[in-house]
């Protein structure tokens, strides 16, 4: 009887999920009976042996992305953006790859948001200082100072199930509580554009609020404008996608501070970028940032827009 590659890394206690099991696979550290693994879907047997040569010890790849970005950052701005302390909002959080990574930075708190469910990795759910809220869009957002209900679940327009360290939802509600503005944003999200996100998310953060938003071109720029293998491999492209995010954040109050590709490509080898804004921050010409995208998607470097903050 087979099954699937990573269901058997799964059920053999070799990956903590299906998700993390497809990318040690695309990470090409799974062998099967000795030899490298093709894709995760690919048919195993009970009898065959499967290993990883290297278990990463942060629940997802990505973050490895949030670290590169957020120490990219240091060395442009040395402490201008410090995780230490903060109240914390991960959006399109999955696995929790970028939430793990700012409690490791000493984060006071994250609230941990998706819009799937089930998929935070039992070590966070764990952790009293993360909040998980499931099943909610990114363009649902509830606006900054809104109250939270039960186990930090947000009140307002959106009603999500929430898990707040140890404690279950079905412990019963509990007195609504005041929630503290998020002063740092970070987002990771698939399928949509973020620029239909900018505004609930500016809306979500205090006033002040450092964003480090990742940009995906592959769902920037149109489905029909995709290359072989769903790359967007012309960098015109993805100057294109990064610069209409960026003029989202602008037309938002946020000031874009700097652009950063991302030290990992992402699906299928596409090449993704941060980019770190600050809500109400000083605005630069729309021309210096777009200079700057230029500039740091074509020369594939982390560029400090005019010279910000």
């Amino acid at each position: 009887m087979h099954e699937r590659l990573d269901g058997a890394l799964v059920r053999r206690g070799l990956a903590r999920s299906r998700t993390r099991a497809a990318e040690l696979v695309h990470d090409g550290v799974v062998r099967v009976d000795g030899r490298p693994a093709r894709k995760p879907s690919q048919p195993v047997s009970g009898e065959q042996s499967l290993e990883v040569l290297a278990e990463d010890r942060y629940v997802s790849r990505g973050a490895h992305k949030l670290v590169g970005a957020l120490d990219d950052v240091d060395a442009l701005a040395p402490g201008a953006l410090v995780v230490l302390e903060r109240s914390c909002l991960d959006v399109g959080a999955s696995t929790g790859g970028f939430t793990q990574v700012l409690l490791e930075r000493g984060a006071a708190h994250v609230r941990a948001v998706d819009v799937g469910h089930g998929q935070l990795d039992p070590s966070l759910l764990r952790d009293p200082r993360v909040t998980c809220v499931e099943g909610v869009n990114a363009r649902d957002l509830a606006p900054s100072g809104a109250t939270e209900a039960g186990h930090g679940s947000p009140a307002g327009p959106i009603a999500p199930a929430a898990t707040r360290g140890s404690q279950a939802a079905e412990d019963g509600a509990e007195p609504a509580e005041r929630v503290d503005a998020p002063t740092l944003v970070v987002a990771d999200l698939s399928f949509i554009s973020l620029t239909l996100v900018v505004a609930p998310v500016v809306r979500a953060a205090a006033p002040g609020a450092d964003l480090l938003l990742m940009v995906k071109p592959q769902f920037e720029v149109g489905r029909e404008r995709l290359g072989r293998g769903g790359v967007v491999a012309d960098p015109r492209l993805r100057v294109g996608a990064v610069t209409d995010v960026a003029r989202a954040l602008e037309a938002e109050g946020a000031a874009v501070l700097a652009v950063l590709p991302s030290r990992l490509p992402g699906e299928h080898g596409n090449l993704e970028y941060f980019l770190w804004a600050r809500v109400g921050g000083r605005s630069t010409s729309a021309d210096a940032v777009e200079r700057s995208v230029a500039t740091a998607v074509r020369g594939a470097r982390p560029v400090l827009v005019g010279g910000a903050p």
